[in-house]
């Protein structure tokens, strides 16, 4: 009924040429109708059912049309693990999981990934280029706020308080320096500030309504823009004295007007409001009981009352519901591939989502969660939709079936991170670089070695402690893969394929070099294992499920094999890394599917 009375409310307030009138009263007061239903859980089934059984009703009584099959273990096992560790697993790891017999040995995997430290790791990883886009800047350490955000994840942090911490943070006295880096490393520049705050925190593009009321989209008003401006515009950056930092300071008073373009003889005046809400109310201060810090030369001011650490506490509060719907909307995109708003970033009532009853309930359900990250994940790789095949069956037209109905997996071109993680795996030089970080550790403090391996919360904090030191072997090489892959800085991350690209996977001495055989600790690369194998089926089978996550089929292990027949010492060895080679630079191996 709720998907009816949306579709209604489209097609009527859209009338017949399929235009949408401006302030249409008829569409909000449908679009209300939509938001009641949804609420009251009118065509979501059983309320108490888990989430993501709900997730699968929704997804199905909106489509009829044909859907692709459940993943096979292979497909879903490398999926699950790149959308929650970053990076393909191991050959043991995928051999042991494609034998197990055990029916329940998905949740199990899924449960298992959610409380690994490669889980934060990649969640750090996640909204530090979500948040930040990707801009450098020098004022917070990259690698500070990379740990600032490993350990809210580790901890499983409300996402809502832990946005609400980055919202007020000033650098010096309110929260962890590192929260400050949103702020700083933006030169804490207020329109620049205003815009990715409304676009990345609650879905909303207002850029252009900081000159007028956006001229295609109706809910994005000028007012909306300087509600949410008012909240930073008493900001300014300032190196103190006596912290020695750059600090985004605040001044206590400063009002806010604005004019349109279109109309520069009127002047309105805001306070500060999230958007759609009503300005917030604020105490009236006297000029004397305004500052804890009052400003000086070189001083950061830090006034009684902030306006930024109030929109801080509205957030983690739960006193906005846009922020609650942008974040689900975008965790949602990392698992499925495509948000239930697309774009992302983009939420008003003219770019409606594709399935309006099903973003309310998840909205609903993570508020209810108390914003919990790491639930809202399993219960969306718990789904049918998220285990779904990327194959359609046999006969079925893939431009039938439109992406936003999620009847099959989109294909999700790997991050940066991502490559350069699984291209490590895959080499077997990931597991290298673990014995020597683990041979490392222990040489430095056996006997706190043997303490952390005493019971499994001790082993937790080792494994832990290992991988921030895997991550330190590895960023560098990581640092040359987001160079080359990722998008410009300040802009959303886009998959771009280019020259550059092509000849480092060509000719790159570092990734040839991984495709060289070598041992470390007992441990061995892939090429080196691949050397100790006799037969051209045991080195299909070693190759196909150490770099795509599978077993090679019939006609892979005949090109293998043809491919080894009667070839030297020497021959066979540069042909094995040519082969590795191939495998790495497939498409199968950049997209995650």
């Amino acid at each position: 009924m709720v998907i009816r009375l949306y579709w209604l409310a489209s097609r009527l307030a859209r009338g017949k040429s399929g235009r949408t009138p401006s302030n249409s009263r008829l569409r909000v007061l449908l679009y209300q109708m939509v938001w009641v239903a949804s609420l009251a859980g009118v065509c979501l089934g059983d309320d108490s059912a888990p989430l993501h059984v709900r997730v699968d009703e929704a997804i199905r009584a909106a489509y009829d049309g044909p859907m692709a099959p459940r993943s096979d273990d292979a497909e879903f096992l490398r999926r699950v693990y790149l959308d929650l560790t970053g990076s393909i697993p191991d050959v043991e790891t995928t051999r042991l999981f494609l034998n197990d017999p055990s029916s329940d040995k998905r949740q199990q995997l899924i449960d298992r990934l959610l409380s690994s430290p490669q889980y934060a790791r990649h969640m750090a990883t996640v909204f530090d280029v979500m948040w930040m886009e990707r801009r450098g800047g020098n004022r917070v350490s990259p690698d500070e706020w990379r740990r600032y955000l490993r350990d809210a994840f580790a901890k499983n942090r409300p996402l809502n308080e832990l946005a609400g911490e980055i919202l007020a943070a000033d650098g010096a006295r309110r929260g962890p320096r590192a929260a400050a880096r949103f702020y700083l490393d933006r030169d804490a520049e207020t329109n620049l500030l205003t815009r990715d705050v409304a676009r990345l925190f609650f879905g909303k593009s207002l850029q252009c309504a900081q000159c007028h009321d956006h001229p295609l989209v109706d809910a994005y008003v000028q007012e909306d823009y300087y509600g949410l401006y008012a909240f930073l515009s008493r900001g300014y950056l300032v190196s103190d004295k006596n912290l020695k930092l750059d600090v985004y300071a605040e001044k206590a008073d400063g009002d806010v007007k604005y004019q349109s373009v279109f109309m520069p003889e009127e002047t309105h005046e805001t306070r500060p409001h999230l958007p759609g809400q009503a300005p917030i109310d604020e105490p009236d201060l006297k000029e004397d009981e305004r500052y804890e810090v009052p400003p000086a030369d070189k001083v950061a001011a830090v006034p009684k009352y902030s306006r930024r650490e109030r929109l801080g506490r509205l957030i983690a509060e739960g006193a906005s519901r846009d922020f609650a719907e942008n974040m689900v909307n975008r965790l949602w995109a990392m698992m499925m591939g495509r948000g239930l708003v697309e774009p992302v970033g983009w939420h008003h009532e003219d770019n409606p989502p594709s399935h309006p009853a099903l973003l309310t309930l998840l909205t609903d359900a993570f508020v209810a969660s108390r914003f919990d990250v790491r639930w809202f994940l399993r219960e969306l790789a718990f789904s049918e939709t998220y285990q779904r095949s990327s194959l359609l069956p046999e006969g079925v037209d893939p431009q039938s079936i439109p992406e936003d109905r999620f009847a099959v997996a989109t294909l999700k071109p790997l991050t940066p991170e991502q490559l350069a993680w699984s291209m490590m795996q895959a080499t077997g030089i990931a597991d290298t670089r673990k014995v020597q970080v683990a041979q490392k550790f222990r040489s430095e403090d056996p006997r706190y070695d043997d303490l952390l391996n005493a019971d499994p919360p001790r082993q937790t904090i080792k494994a832990t402690l290992l991988d921030e030191r895997l991550y330190t072997a590895s960023k560098g090489d990581i640092g040359r893969f987001v160079g080359l892959f990722s998008g410009l800085p300040g802009e959303p991350e886009e998959y771009q394929a280019n020259v550059q690209q092509a000849l480092f996977l060509s000719n790159d001495g570092k990734l040839l070099g991984w495709l060289s055989p070598s041992h470390q600790g007992g441990q061995a690369n892939l090429a080196a294992r691949l050397a100790q194998l006799e037969t051209p089926a045991a080195v299909a089978e070693e190759l196909y499920l150490s770099i795509l996550t599978r077993h090679p089929d019939n006609q892979e292990r005949a090109l293998v094999a043809e491919l080894l027949t009667d070839q030297s010492p020497q021959d066979r060895q540069a042909l094995l890394r040519d082969l590795a080679w191939a495998l790495l630079t497939s498409t199968e191996f950049r997209f995650n599917h």
